[in-house]
């Protein structure tokens, strides 16, 4: 059960979305999980709780910020996200190539497309092109923008992030979390995301395993023998 059912199962929302506020100190036992002390990554705004659901938060019971209970006020209706990318964003990688490809061309499938990182397409900071920032975007030839398009859609809809093993060569399958998606660690982590983490990470990676391991062990992880 994931963090989202948990909390529903919780909180027992009405067929309109709405439910009685529940206490941060219910979060015990079963529903542990759901402690808030990194931020509550399950009920922010960029959640799948979010996405679904109107969320209300108290902190005026304990002092600080924190929360103290949450609630959820309603479905929301006819909220989409808006995929539109600020000028300033767009002009900076317009130019640039094709991260996964290398190429930025002019031909149908080499010309250059802003890629909006997270392809689930689901946080509402980079829905506001007034909170956008550079790095929640890439520039991707259309050839490879479409393809993740579709592996996108393919981990939405399984909650299986995609291996990067599938391309000949990589070494790992993730350069963070593993192959179960969650809405704590979200994109991050997958090549489809961002294949220059991908690379810097595997460098990373690589380099730690050298100190401990023969050269041998890592052309072995590098290109394994068929």
């Amino acid at each position: 059960m994931t963090k989202t059912e948990l909390f529903i199962k919780l909180a027992n929302p009405n067929t309109n979305g709405v439910s009685r506020w529940v206490y941060a100190t219910e979060f015990v036992g079963e529903y542990v999980d759901l402690q808030l002390g990194n931020g509550g990554s399950w009920c922010r705004a960029s959640s799948s709780l979010a996405k679904k659901y109107i969320v209300e938060f108290d902190k005026t019971i304990t002092k600080g910020n924190s929360i103290d209970a949450v609630r959820l006020a309603g479905l929301r209706k006819g909220e989409a996200f808006n995929q539109n990318i600020r000028k300033d964003i767009r002009d900076y990688y317009k130019d640039k190539r094709c991260v996964m490809l290398g190429v930025c061309g002019f031909s149908e499938n080499t010309k250059i497309e802003i890629d909006h990182k997270d392809g689930r397409k689901e946080d509402w900071r980079v829905s506001n092109p007034a909170t956008q920032m550079l790095e929640d975007f890439q520039p991707l030839c259309k050839a490879a923008n479409d393809v993740k398009r579709q592996i996108c859609k393919e981990c939405k809809l399984t909650g299986r992030r995609w291996d990067a093993k599938n391309i000949q060569g990589n070494p790992y399958s993730f350069y963070e979390g593993d192959a179960t998606y969650t809405d704590q660690l979200g994109c991050k982590g997958c090549y489809q995301y961002d294949p220059v983490a991908y690379r810097q990470g595997c460098a990373i990676m690589i380099s730690k395993e050298a100190s401990a391991h023969t050269t041998e062990y890592i052309m072995n992880k590098l290109y394994p023998q068929e």
